[in-house]
């Protein structure tokens, strides 16, 4: 639903007045939007001990103590050493990346020292530069958070190594449509998607820099196409359709929920214009979605549950991991169906299962019950090696409040997903390497130029999904698709 401009104002006002009340009546606690409801961190970002590529861009950030002054901090690197003197550390682009260069393969050393209200305080900490590196691109979606509410909705694409930034589709250009996240197959830039939807949308199919607009949807199908991905090969993608219902709660911490009545699987053939449905994937009884492929092409793995009634027993609502044979000659999904994750036995429900380009691990989302954790505090990151079946430790990786959303670098070294760790409100994308041995680092947050970027900053990072090549594509191409292209009809 499109939010009016009548509520959108009434709703700064009110946040206006009440933030203009607590001020009057006592000193304001102003805390960074990572500190939560603890003391904050004494950097924000928080960038101590963590792992970070040897081609990030610039580490930006600034020392939390209000009441601090001479703050001094040291970067020592291997024949490096850079002094910088005052609150903010915003670092000079040639100067950041000579501290790089220099620390590739081993740690910079960070030295800070600072006088606060009655004591001298002395930080030390190392930050250890990965010489695996990230893909250059990152698209996400920049939404207010909210319930049912949305406007001004803009996908953006980031360059990791820099801070530039640019839209891929944005509002602007649409007459403020709805658009779904943008995702890439197995962190190739040439081969993406995302949705405009209502009037004059459809799927937007990014292969090899041709653009389509699609109508992923036959008479059999109970919607057109959510959640799903294109096939390594490009010509395929397995989508669930389904029934989305979001609805209130009067009691408990998890107030919004929303969740399917009905979903199944589904095939698009992108060469032939056809949409393949299944019987076996087709049931009212077992709900199917969230489907991917692996990272040969020949299995897809999606989520399911049997039904339930609902919304009265959405927190019996389980569901589990499993993988079914893909023929990528004929497009068709097999009937042998393999349990991966068992949502009775492990008392957790899965949901965004997503392989890395590897083939070694899935990576997924586990909650208490049902398939949209945005909104659920306890859900956490959860990996899988697949050769082995065992669950790789994400003990630094979780945090208190969701983690969610995550996408595969093409090396499989790293990955990103939105976090609402601290203000518990505003997803942001946090970073985490993955060694040869399966060790997992502490994340990171995205580098901004501002170092009171996400302070200021009242959107969420929804869907961060890495490309290893600019798209190719940008929101005024978009619009002229959107305005001008038919889409094309599958059957």
């Amino acid at each position: 639903m499109k939010r009016s401009k009548v509520i959108s104002s009434l709703a700064i006002v009110v946040a206006a007045v009440a933030f203009a009340l607590l001020s009057c009546g006592r000193e304001v606690d102003v805390r960074p939007a990572g500190a939560g409801t603890d003391r904050p961190a004494e950097v924000f970002p928080d960038y101590r001990e963590v792992t970070i590529p040897c081609n990030i861009a610039p580490l930006n950030f600034y020392y939390t103590d209000p009441e601090g002054r001479a703050f001094v901090t040291t970067f020592t690197a291997p024949g490096v050493s850079v002094k910088i003197r005052g609150r903010e550390i915003k670092w000079k682009e040639k100067q950041w990346k000579k501290l790089l260069s220099a620390a590739t393969g081993s740690d910079i050393k960070v030295s800070s020292s600072y006088r606060s209200a009655r004591e001298e305080v002395v930080l030390d900490w190392l930050m250890h530069v990965s010489a695996d590196k990230i893909d250059p691109f990152l698209t996400y979606r920049l939404i207010e958070p909210g319930f049912e509410v949305w406007d001004d909705l803009e996908i953006r694409e980031r360059n990791l190594e820099s801070f530039e930034e640019r839209a891929i589709s944005d509002w602007k250009h649409t007459q403020n449509k709805c658009m779904n996240c943008h995702i890439h197959s197995h962190a190739r830039g040439d081969l993406s998607m995302f949705y405009l939807r209502g009037q004059g949308g459809g799927a937007i199919l990014n292969r090899g820099g041709t653009l389509r607009k699609l109508t992923l949807k036959d008479s059999e199908m109970i919607s057109p196409t959510v959640y799903g991905e294109i096939h390594p090969g490009g010509r395929y993608g397995v989508f669930s359709t389904n029934i989305i219902i979001p609805a209130m709660h009067s009691f408990g911490p998890n107030r919004m929920e929303v969740f399917d009545t009905g979903s199944d699987l589904c095939v698009a053939d992108f060469d032939q214009n056809h949409m393949f449905t299944f019987p076996q994937f087709a049931r009212e009884d077992v709900f199917e979605t969230f489907p991917v492929f692996s990272a040969e092409g020949d299995y897809v793995y999606f989520c399911t549950a049997p039904s339930k009634k609902l919304p009265a027993e959405i927190d019996k609502m389980m569901y589990s991991l499993v993988r079914v044979p893909f023929d990528a000659k004929t497009g068709e999904l097999g009937t042998q169906v393999d349990t991966v994750w068992n949502a009775r036995t492990r008392a957790k429900s899965v949901c965004h299962p997503k392989t890395s380009p590897d083939g070694r691990y899935i990576l997924f989302t586990i909650a208490d019950y049902g398939t949209f954790p945005i909104n659920h505090s306890e859900c956490d990151l959860c990996m899988m090696d697949l050769r082995s079946g065992e669950l790789v430790p994400m003990d630094e990786v979780n945090a208190d409040k969701s983690d969610t959303y995550h996408s595969w670098s093409s090396s499989s070294r790293w990955f990103v997903f939105a976090s609402k760790r601290g203000d518990g409100m505003f997803g942001k994308p946090y970073f985490s390497h993955i060694g040869e041995d399966g060790t997992v680092t502490r994340p990171f947050l995205l580098p901004q130029k501002d170092p009171h970027f996400y302070d200021n900053m009242l959107r969420s990072f929804n869907v961060p999904d890495l490309g290893d090549a600019p798209v190719g594509f940008d929101a005024q191409e978009i619009g002229r698709i959107w305005r001008e292209m038919p889409a094309e009809q599958f059957d």
